[in-house]
């Protein structure tokens, strides 16, 4: 970008983006400059001053090559305001044609009662009470995998339920890694289902190589559990989304 982007340049910038649609309701209030552009004009002079240049397009000439500055002003439309732009996409995304999906790999619908979307998945009071931007809503987010996690432990009648750390990969992962090391590291190998996502398997792998265990990928069907398994990952449904009667396959496991 050309422009000028001193002090004057600044406040140019400011008037255009505030200005925003001028039939929109409250558009002056809720621009995203005002809330959003963090340097006003004098805190800008104050940085460039330390910076020990005159202009921020100074700045930048010092900062990135000539060859790959854009050497024309960028062609922009005024700018909306947060509501205004909400609308925009929501009309957009109306437009989008839902179809089933028959890629597998564990991406297929599924019902999610309300009671868990309101209480666990969409409950405010894991996000509301920290600012988003900030690393604080990890906080929310722990909470509500913990209360998620013992939900699943009551349901199941469990001993142990693992919520995943990011996706069910990483949380696949981390449950070989909590079975190899209840084994006190002495039994190294590890049996993960053939027919489990390739995501799954390729970051089991990963961890795998790490902490030195033996990934050994087999169908479950014929494998053998020998006394140097510390563990079995089962995948149930399957990557094609076959249902799987796998309980031979969990007393086989359970007697190793």
């Amino acid at each position: 970008m050309r422009d000028t982007h001193d002090a004057q340049g600044i406040e140019a910038i400011y008037g255009a983006m505030e200005a925003g649609s001028a039939h929109d309701v409250g558009t002056r209030s809720d621009g995203f400059a005002r809330r959003h552009l963090g340097p006003r004009p004098q805190e800008l002079a104050e940085m460039l001053e330390v910076a020990g240049a005159a202009t921020l397009d100074e700045l930048v000439s010092q900062t990135v090559p000539s060859t790959i500055m854009l050497q024309r002003d960028l062609t922009l439309t005024p700018a909306k305001g947060e509501q205004e732009a909400l609308r925009d996409l929501k009309a957009l995304a109306s437009k989008n044609k839902m179809f089933r999906s028959l890629i597998g790999s564990g991406y297929h619908a599924c019902h999610t009662p309300p009671v868990i979307l309101r209480n666990v998945l969409e409950n405010p009071g894991w996000y509301t009470q920290y600012t988003p931007y900030q690393a604080e809503i990890s906080q929310g987010r722990l909470e509500a995998m913990l209360n998620f996690q013992t939900m699943v432990a009551d349901l199941s009648g469990l001993p142990v339920a693992n919520a995943s750390l990011l996706d069910e990969a990483t949380a696949a992962a981390e449950a070989m890694a909590m079975c190899f090391a209840s084994s006190r590291q002495k039994r190294r190998v590890f049996v993960a289902d053939a027919q489990a996502h390739p995501q799954t398997l390729s970051v089991m792998g990963t961890r795998a190589g790490t902490l030195g265990i033996d990934l050994v990928v087999a169908e479950l069907a014929n494998a053998e559990f020998g006394a140097e398994v510390c563990g079995v990952y089962v995948q149930n449904p399957d990557t094609l989304g076959r249902m799987r009667d796998v309980s031979d396959v969990c007393e086989r496991a359970h007697a190793a």
